[in-house]
């Protein structure tokens, strides 16, 4: 009876074990389903990004040392050759100090003017919708369709801005004959279309600033513009960097503004206002035809964008850095001098 007792009793010491095992393998499912779960979740992003960022940047590079036409297709690997033509073309240097000029007069005010439009839109307005949204319809507007309008604007003859100048005693400008001219024109375009977007952006980021600090500014008897500076651009500081990096790359990017400044859309007779992009253009589809060292010129305009864009981010990462260390050495030293009065 014993023997048999121990071997009934043998399969339902077993059942516990099977269960256990039951139970650390889904156990062991749910530690994988926790670790890989988040990845599978962000994937559909990596996965576009690779196939609409990564594999078109590896392929014009793959393109740039072959010798590539439009017509013929892949043709003989040349290795750089393609790039030492590119930088042996006086036009293309020309069109980098042209995407340089406007890019200087183009980012520089459009940060400054959008960050003072924020500030205002965040003050008690009435009707701060209506506002806020009028900021943004440049930015809504085809950018055909207002670089057409700025062109007509800019007319050297009929111009509604030559005219002006006129009316006033002023000698009309060449905005289509003299360099600095079209550059400023052309500038005035970005400005128009993306300074509004800028400044709806710094007004996101000046209402995430807690008010509690503008409220103890405000007992202390610091005015509208030493709250301005004392604590709004310092809380938006991170915001400044990714406005002031986002410019750089679009300002380096400019295409469609330069395409539709005037009829011929080539940077004019002396190509005083062609852009790298607008000279990339030209290389594939214009008179060269070329791919291969428009992908020459793609690539290294790529470059350029990640040195000044990586230049802009230290400069302005070392710019709210100081800012905030000197204001925080100014709360100890006040702190201290608080201390030794109370001893």
């Amino acid at each position: 009876m014993a023997v048999l007792t121990d071997r009934r009793s043998a399969p339902e010491s077993g059942a516990p074990q099977r269960e256990s095992r039951r139970l650390g393998f889904s156990q062991r499912l749910g530690r994988w389903d926790v670790k890989l779960s988040p990845y599978l979740y962000i994937s559909p992003f990596f996965i576009l990004f690779a196939v609409t960022g990564l594999f078109p940047l590896g392929y014009t590079a793959f393109v740039s040392l072959h010798e590539w036409s439009l017509l013929g297709g892949q043709g003989e690997f040349v290795g750089l050759q393609n790039f030492t033509d590119v930088l042996n073309q006086p036009t293309f240097w020309k069109s980098l100090v042209n995407t340089l000029s406007i890019f200087v007069l183009s980012s520089v005010p459009q940060v400054i003017v959008a960050v003072t439009i924020a500030a205002l839109l965040d003050q008690n307005l009435r009707s701060a919708t209506f506002w806020r949204m009028g900021v943004l319809i440049p930015y809504v507007v085809a950018p055909v369709a207002v670089s057409m309008i700025f062109g007509r604007l800019f007319a050297d003859q009929y111009g509604l801005i030559n005219s002006l100048l006129t009316l006033i005693g002023l000698d009309p400008i060449a905005w289509h004959g003299d360099r600095l001219a079209s550059h400023v024109a052309i500038a005035s375009i970005v400005n128009y279309r993306w300074v509004g977007y800028n400044a709806l952006i710094f007004l996101a980021a000046m209402q995430a600033v807690p008010r509690e600090l503008y409220e103890a500014a405000v007992i202390d008897g610091a005015g509208r513009v030493r709250q301005f500076f004392s604590i709004t651009v310092p809380q938006i500081r991170s915001t400044v960097i990714f406005v002031v990096i986002t410019s750089t790359i679009g300002g380096l990017q400019i295409f469609d503004e330069v395409r539709m400044y005037d009829a011929t859309g080539l940077g004019g007779a002396d190509k005083n206002w062609m852009t790298t992009v607008l000279y990339l253009y030209d290389v594939a589809w214009g008179n060269q035809h070329s791919l291969g060292r428009a992908s020459a010129v793609a690539w290294m305009l790529f470059l350029l964008i990640v040195v000044i864009g990586f230049v802009n981010f230290l400069v302005t990462r070392q710019i709210s850095s100081s800012g905030m260390a000197s204001k925080k050495s100014r709360r100890k030293s006040a702190t201290t001098s608080m201390s030794r009065g109370n001893a």
